[in-house]
């Protein structure tokens, strides 16, 4: 599969394991502490934390030979994922929530609430549809330049403006920083 979205979501695309990775991020590493968090059936959650470690997600570290027990921890592809996460968790809050916001990310020194964008790691400008677009890399096949240079050619709708209450509340996070 040439797409990179849909190799990551063939990694990680089963909702049962995005939300082991959100407990990852929030510390947990045993296998007991992701069941008491997720009311995850055992088998289920033996089956995720397995595909989670072959895909290099999590590593399996053995914590206690008598009984044996293993904690699972981050790799550096597992961290990766936390503005992914954080992005996940914007949209939510910002498209299913019809009783409010349940999860806020806020900044931990001042308790202020962000609303995360992506930005890019050079010029820091936020990766905005007007300014940014999709291209070819240097391993895309034929197929995938033909579906790109398709998709630039289309016309693109005008976005809404955030609206004055969006812009109060929304403060500069970069994916870069968390």
């Amino acid at each position: 599969m040439q797409c990179p979205a849909a190799r990551s979501l063939e990694r990680i695309g089963e909702w049962w394991s995005i939300l082991i990775i959100r407990d990852a991020l929030h510390g947990l590493r045993r296998f007991d502490e992701f069941q008491q968090s997720l009311g995850i059936a055992p088998n289920t959650l033996s089956r995720r934390l397995d595909a989670l470690v072959d895909a290099r997600t999590l590593e399996r570290r053995e914590y206690s030979e008598h009984p044996p027990r293993h904690e699972y921890l981050l790799t550096d592809r597992g961290r990766d994922f936390r503005p992914v996460f954080l992005a996940l968790l914007a949209w939510g809050n910002k498209h299913f929530t019809p009783d409010g916001e349940s999860v806020l990310i806020a900044d931990k020194k001042t308790g202020a609430i962000v609303d995360p964008i992506l930005v890019d790691r050079t010029s820091g400008r936020e990766l905005s549809e007007r300014d940014y677009g999709f291209v070819p890399g240097p391993a895309a096949n034929e197929r995938t330049r033909r579906r790109l240079a398709f998709a630039a050619e289309q016309p693109r709708p005008t976005t809404k403006d955030a609206g004055p209450a969006r812009r109060r509340r929304r403060q500069r996070l970069e994916v870069r920083d968390v």
